[in-house]
């Protein structure tokens, strides 16, 4: 039998850590865990069997770090053909009768993805697909792709998963105790993502104990469509004194799995800190539960790379200010390659209130494959929201659509077959919800019959390719009512039919009934109505209008989705004082409009434009006023959205990438010999044996936006090294970071001998396998959760 088919219709027991296990047998620190697939084949081969004797159905190859970022070609190909030798060895040696299937493990690569980081999309897509490839001709029976806790790198990793074999694919993420991953993400982003691309189990694992992961595997069984999979920590580390221990034992471990298996979880295993005793125990608790069935959901919902939308629960406003059909302005934008113009619009339009942004570049005398896949990536970084992909290029679609972090709704298709042909491929392969425009080779139909007959069409054309008429929105396309008296009726009509006899959403250009007409605003707010009470699923409108967003609230109130009518009064109060299109601002003049606009800008992410704000308000107000009025504010602010989870970890970085150019326009304004505003300096290293260098790296950016200086060491950082650089430097302060178990050791010996050479440094501790407790244990001074815990610290000790 195949993975395939035995996961249809069984529970799957995957097997446990592999890791800590390698730890307590003598891995060095800084000695890559792979590469004992080669030098300790017979430890390797007999943690295997174990698993297998346990009663596993799946063990992972110890290839959980195999990449070309940290072995040569050959080298790579060496370590995995022995990862399956010594896998297959076990497997024949296994005393169980389970089915049996051995899987390609691979973790992530250790880097944050451009724009955030410093790894290409595609170069990170390259880097797993080397993987992929040696896994599938050493004989793989499927992937399981885990730990990854950014949603980007994911897509890379299934992507290329998925483009270069055709074994089925596990994906499971790790979520922090806010049940996002590191950079954002909820569980329902990442279940519409991973399966909108055809991931065949998705779930969660390491990070935390089963019960700490409970609320995030309750929202993957909601919008899961495929088998959900579990694989906790054997509860959280902590230190003993002389080691990592786990606080869950193999009964309770059990217990807490088996209770989200009587919910609907189909596979499960372990993670760090767990042995074969763990998953012996948990077979034998749960062998008499009975594997649910797997429910179609039949959610129609898009996401970005932090949460989703769902139609059907209230109207969505689709804003549509990136469109250049009527805007001179952004021609003009797209024209001289002005992003930060489209940025801008993009962030004004989120203020406004649109859930999900229209972005359409298409313009005759420009690049449009090009310009459409960089505004997509970069309005990313500005707004957290998903986003309409709207161009009739199919090479433009498929490169936006191929770079887009989440799962888009993609405008559009149509009935011509050539339409279909080409655009169902795309989003059968990058996932996405589709706008389905009621037209054909005969051209829009003048009948509400002739347009729900298009819809039909559609939707049995895309259940050929495996696309779900819930992944279908139909656009029954308004006409302006000027040309035709009957125009607004007949499209009306034909929503509502859809709607009620196909079941399927529905979404509206709502702008183009008014062509041609005065005062067209209040004609396109009462249609809006209208088509909101025939129960219109989603409209692209200009968010700028007042008449347009009353309506929106208006409806909200009067239709029981607005409890005590408490959105409509606020978006009252502020439509009172913002509805004007960004188009026609004029740019500030004074020194407080340009005070103003640089916090705004620099809250925004906007770089290009922060730095022309700071140049232009250095002509009358001195370098240090700038930097503690506007630009800390700036930080501080969006420090404490990061701290009250209202901004995502992109958002943070991008903010402080504005910062950052701000204070390059600073610094080149400054007399030569001029020095840094704070004297406090920081040693900061990711600990020996670990190659992750994310959340360091993430807080060596927002640390000099702050005005400290910072002395980075880089990854897999001895003792000694980190020492020597504090004695050389005279640093006040430490940081160091670990992402993986197995190098918490290196932590402790790094602190004991800080504490013993430097004892007058502060040490702050942090990373996804880290707790306060265990910092205190070690003896650090300060557990910092995140960069901004960090800089709070440190502004506390030393009074920045």
């Amino acid at each position: 039998m195949n993975f395939s088919d035995f996961l249809k219709s069984n529970k799957v027991y995957l097997d446990g850590g592999m890791g800590t296990l390698l730890q307590e047998r003598g891995l060095a620190p800084g000695e890559h865990p792979e590469s004992w697939n080669i030098t300790h084949t017979e430890i390797i081969t007999e943690i295997h069997k174990s698993y297998f004797d346990a009663g596993s159905n799946v063990v992972s190859t110890n290839t959980f770090g195999a990449n070309a970022l940290k072995f040569s070609e050959r080298e790579l190909e060496e370590i995995i053909q022995a990862a399956f030798i010594n896998a297959r060895r076990a497997r024949e040696s296994s005393s169980g009768k389970q089915e049996k299937f051995i899987a390609l493990d691979i973790g992530p690569s250790g880097k944050l993805l451009k724009p955030y980081g410093d790894l290409d999309f595609e170069d990170a897509v390259e880097l797993f697909a080397k993987t992929v490839r040696l896994g599938a001709k050493h004989g793989a029976d499927l992937i399981i792709i885990e730990t990854m806790n950014d949603s980007y790198e994911t897509k890379a990793a299934l992507l290329a998963a998925k483009e270069n074999s055709d074994l089925p694919v596990i994906v499971t993420n790790a979520y922090g105790e806010d049940g996002k991953l590191m950079t954002g993400a909820s569980p329902e982003a990442m279940a519409l993502m991973l399966i909108g691309m055809g991931a065949d189990a998705i779930g969660a694992n390491c990070s935390l104990g089963p019960r700490q992961l409970r609320p995030v595997i309750e929202r993957l069984l909601e919008y899961s469509s495929v088998p959900v999979v579990l694989k906790p920590n054997a509860g959280l580390p902590r230190f003993d004194g002389s080691a990592t221990v786990f606080d869950i034992a193999a009964g309770e471990f059990a217990d807490e799995v088996a209770s989200l298996m009587e919910l609907g979880v189909r596979v499960v295993g372990g993670c760090c800190g767990t042995t074969d005793e763990y998953i012996r125990a948990l077979i034998e608790k749960t062998g008499n539960i009975a594997p649910k069935a797997i429910e179609e959901k039949n959610i129609t919902a898009v996401s970005s790379y932090t949460h989703a939308v769902v139609f059907g629960r209230a109207p969505v406003l689709i804003g549509e200010r990136i469109n250049p059909t009527g805007k001179k302005r952004l021609k003009e934008a797209l024209l001289s390659g002005d992003l930060d113009y489209i940025l801008n619009e993009a962030a004004n339009q989120a203020e406004l209130g649109s859930h999900i942004l229209d972005v359409n570049v298409g313009l005759p005398s420009i690049d449009e494959c090009d310009m459409l896949t960089r505004a997509v990536t970069e309005v990313q970084t500005v707004v957290n929201l998903p986003l309409q992909i709207d161009t009739a290029d199919y090479s433009a679609m498929e490169s936006a659509l191929r770079r887009y972090n989440g799962k888009p709704l993609i405008n559009s298709v149509n009935g011509k077959a050539e339409s279909m042909a080409k655009l169902f491929p795309l989003a059968k392969k990058y996932g996405g919800v589709i706008i389905a425009l009621t037209l054909d080779e005969d051209g829009i139909p003048e009948t509400a019959e002739g347009r729900v007959k298009i819809a039909r069409k559609i939707i049995a054309t895309a259940e050929k390719y495996g696309i779900k008429k819930s992944e279908l929105i139909f656009d029954p396309l308004a006409l302006t009512v000027s040309t035709g008296a009957d125009a607004a009726n007949v499209t009306l009509e034909a929503l509502s039919r859809i709607k009620s006899e196909l079941s399927c959403h529905t979404s509206l250009g709502v702008s183009n009934v008014s062509y041609g007409l005065p005062a067209r605003d209040t004609v396109n707010a009462t249609f809006f109505t209208m088509a909101l009470t025939r129960g219109l699923s989603a409209a692209i409108i200009n968010p700028y209008s007042a008449e347009m967003m009353r309506a929106y609230y208006a409806y909200r109130a009067l239709s029981g989705l607005d409890a005590g009518c408490t959105d409509y009064i606020r978006a009252s109060a502020n439509l009172a004082v913002t509805t004007a299109s960004s188009a026609n601002q004029s740019e500030p003049k004074s020194r407080e409009d340009f005070s103003s606009e640089l916090t705004k800008a620099i809250a925004k992410g906007l770089r290009e434009k922060a730095k022309s704000l700071t140049a232009e308000l250095l002509k009358t107000t001195p370098a240090l006023e700038v930097i503690e009025k506007e630009i800390i504010p700036a930080l501080n602010a969006v420090g404490e959205g990061y701290e009250n989870k209202t901004v995502y970890l992109p958002e943070l970085l991008m903010s402080a990438e504005a910062a950052g150019a701000s204070f390059e326009v600073i610094r080149a304004s400054m007399p030569a010999g001029a020095k840094s505003a704070s004297s406090v300096k920081v040693v900061i290293a990711t600990v020996e044996g670990d190659i992750h260098d994310i959340g360091k790296n993430i807080v060596k950016l927002i640390l000099e936006n702050y005005g400290y200086d910072v002395i980075d060491l880089g990854k897999d950082t001895p003792p000694e090294r980190v020492a020597e650089a504090v004695m050389e430097s005279g640093a006040q302060a430490v940081g160091l970071s670990a992402l993986m178990t197995t190098t918490l050791p290196s932590m402790d010996r790094t602190v004991k001998l800080l504490r013993e050479a430097v004892p007058r440094v502060k040490i702050m501790v942090g990373g996804a396998v880290l707790t306060k407790d265990y910092a205190d244990k070690i003896g650090a001074d300060k557990y910092a959760k995140d960069a901004m815990d960090a800089v709070r610290y440190l502004d506390g000790e030393f009074k920045i």
